[in-house]
Order: structure tokens, then C-alpha cells, then sequence
């Protein structure tokens, strides 16, 4: 249990340095946005997938139709909440739009369909797979009593939130408060259901950058 407490808190910690290191504005001058992010999908799965004592269940695809189309349907439901929350927040907040534009910013320097792929097969899988997979996974297993679960999924969705502090950009931490919710809470309800969410990270990611900007 110790060790396992252990790889967790360091796996977390590389992930909120990985972050730093890619959004804060004391990096500036990084390599590419998107291939430092696309290192860090790497490293991320590697912990998730060393440390973890669940690398089968994390492996084991159910249901692959429902799977699919769940996770396709989620994210188109989590891309009409955020055009919502944009025009909501437009007219809330003077500075959202300007973050919102800082963070599309993030885009030049890549082909817009190289940066499609790099969402669709390695950056939002890989987020999913760590962040829901492996964190909030063991941090239901490290917890004690019935609400174990509840309480991982709330620290979860905190810490993922929590290491996109380094942007300076309230609209981009709450985009990963929100997000980070709902598929934490739909992996809090059904942790078989990881494939979906890996899916629907994945798809939404693409959309939202590429495809439908907001």
C-alpha cells in the first residue's frame, strides 16, 4: 500500500512539473507546444502503465459498440456544453474571450491535421488513460470507506484541474475543472466505461481545437 501511495504521488507530481513546463509563461521559448505535450502523453502512460496494479482491467475492452458510440456521444454532448459556457462566459467575464483566443493560440507551428492526429491517437487517450485510469483508480484503492470512491474522484478532478494553474488562465482551468468532472463522475459510476471515456477525451480534444473551434 505504501508503494503504491508512493508511485502515485511521484506519478503526479511528474505530470504537474510535465504541465509547468508546457504552460506556464516562465518556459516560454520550449520546444513546440504540441510535441512537448505529445512527450508528455508518452511519459504519462509509461507511469500509468508501470505503476499500476490494474494494467488488465485497464487493458480489458467491454462492450466495444457501446464503448464507441458512448464515447462519440459524449463527446459531442461535452462540445454543446462548452459553446454554451463560451457564450455564457462572453457575456459574464470581459476576459474570456481573450483567454479563450490565448489558448487557440496554442495552434500555430503545426498543420492543423498533424495536431488532429496527435489529439486523436496520443494526447487524449493518454490523459484519459492516466489522469481516470491510473490516478483516480488508485486513489479509490488508497482511500478507506464506502465513499473511497467518491472522495477519488473528487481529489482527481481537483489535481487534474489544479496542474493547469501554471497557464494563468482561469478559462482554461475551469475548461479542465468541467471536463475533468464529467468523466471522472461517469468513471466514479461505471469504471468500465474507461474505453468510452478515452474515446470521447480523445474526439472532443480534436473537435474543439480542430474541427469546431469554440
Amino acid at each position: 500500500m505504501v508503494k503504491e501511495r508512493n508511485h502515485l504521488l511521484a506519478a503526479i507530481f511528474v505530470a504537474a512539473l510535465l504541465w509547468f513546463y508546457m504552460f506556464s509563461p516562465w518556459t516560454e521559448g520550449r520546444p513546440n507546444f504540441w510535441i512537448s505535450m505529445s512527450c508528455s502523453a508518452v511519459v504519462l502512460t509509461s507511469l500509468a502503465l508501470s505503476f499500476s496494479t490494474y494494467r488488465k482491467e485497464l487493458l480489458t475492452i467491454e462492450k466495444p459498440l457501446f464503448q464507441i458510440l458512448g464515447g462519440i456521444a459524449l463527446a459531442l454532448a461535452l462540445w454543446g456544453v462548452f459553446w454554451i459556457g463560451d457564450k455564457l462566459s462572453s457575456l459574464m467575464f470581459d476576459f474570456a474571450r481573450g483567454e479563450v483566443d490565448a489558448v487557440y493560440s496554442m495552434k500555430h507551428g503545426m498543420p492543423q491535421w498533424l495536431i488532429a492526429l496527435l489529439l486523436l491517437v496520443l494526447i487524449g487517450p493518454a490523459e484519459e488513460f492516466f489522469w481516470r485510469g491510473y490516478v483516480q483508480k488508485t486513489f479509490s484503492s488508497l482511500f478507506k470507506g464506502k465513499n473511497a470512491p467518491t472522495a477519488a474522484f473528487i481529489v482527481t478532478t481537483l489535481i487534474y484541474a489544479m496542474v493547469h494553474i501554471w497557464s494563468f488562465n482561469f478559462m482554461l482551468v475551469m475548461a479542465a475543472l468541467v471536463a475533468g468532472a464529467v468523466w471522472g463522475f461517469i468513471y466514479r459510476i461505471c469504471p468500465k466505461a474507461l474505453p468510452a471515456l478515452i474515446i470521447s477525451h480523445a474526439l472532443w480534444d480534436a473537435m474543439v481545437f480542430v474541427f469546431f473551434p469554440i
